[in-house]
């Protein structure tokens, strides 16, 4: 977004975090590639948000913090080399706004957020729970992020929203775990029955605490979003996408994400260029929210 760059988080109120890595995919690859694809991308953002009426640079101190120095053959060393730079950025009083890389790094991400903040509520968009258990016997992998981070007492689960859930699953079974734990699910063929003005005041249950938002590109439809590893078809648009987003004003976000952008299978850019109008919406959304608590 032409923002500036640096290394030191200080002074920043949001810090925007590359982390390019995808060896925790389980079908086609390339989201190691999407922070550098969503910097040159994002270039067409312009500061100015005419529906939520603010200039987020002009209310908050934004910059981007570059990536992080990912180990590409091991998961676990990556995660915690994550969980040691969103460290940081939270130590220096910022909040991280992260480009994935694939969906496993969210786990990484809720290590060093609850620590400071304790369990989070959290809004999820994404066609999949991403609460399996293992593939091939890994428990880490871009479909387990959030299993694993409830069984580590990172979420507040009955303050978790999963929007745009859709696509064939192995059985009844998946959505045990969600279930058992309280989990709120918004299927992608509700948003379409009940609309988006519905799923906005659904969206009002992760309220009470800390707030963390994880939005996989891949609960959009690949009509809209075709870069990316597992598409899922009957999704959310982009438009409600951002509307989605836009909703979340007035939550104490402490933490976001956007993850599964693969270049590789984009067309025309058109899914790193969702993502970085994206990110312009979570800095907007923190801006507002920031704004109406100094009135």
């Amino acid at each position: 977004m032409r923002l500036p760059h640096t290394r030191d988080p200080a002074g920043l109120d949001v810090a925007l975090l590359g982390i390019p890595f995808d060896g925790g995919v389980v079908y086609r690859p390339g989201p190691r590639f999407a922070p550098r694809d969503i910097r040159q991308h994002s270039s067409l953002i312009r500061p100015y948000h005419p529906v939520l009426k603010v200039s987020p640079f002009d209310v908050l101190r934004v910059a981007d913090v570059g990536d992080v120095d990912v180990n590409p053959l091991n998961i676990e060393d990556t995660h915690a080399r994550v969980e040691q730079a969103i460290t940081a950025i939270l130590n220096a009083g910022a909040i991280p706004v992260c480009v994935g890389g694939d969906h496993s790094l969210s786990l990484a991400i809720l290590r060093a957020v609850a620590r400071r903040h304790g369990p989070v509520g959290m809004v999820h968009v994404d066609s999949h729970q991403d609460m399996w258990d293992a593939y091939f016997g890994n428990r880490y992998f871009h479909g387990a992020p959030f299993r694993r981070a409830v069984e580590e007492g990172l979420l507040d689960t009955h303050r978790i929203v999963q929007v745009g859930i859709r696509g064939p699953v192995y059985s009844e079974a998946d959505f045990d775990f969600g279930r058992q734990h309280g989990v709120t699910v918004i299927r992608a063929e509700n948003v379409a029955r009940e609309g988006i003005g519905w799923v906005q005041e659904q969206l009002r249950a992760v309220s009470g605490g800390p707030v963390y938002l994880s939005f996989d590109i891949d609960g959009v439809d690949p009509a809209f979003a075709p870069g990316t590893g597992t598409p899922e078809v009957g999704g959310l648009t982009s438009r409600e996408a951002l509307e989605i987003v836009r909703a979340l004003v007035g939550l104490p976000l402490v933490g976001a994400d956007v993850v599964e952008v693969s270049p590789p299978y984009d067309h025309g850019n058109i899914t790193a260029l969702l993502a970085a109008n994206l990110l312009f919406e979570i800095v907007s959304v923190l801006a507002v929210t920031r704004r109406n608590r100094q009135d």
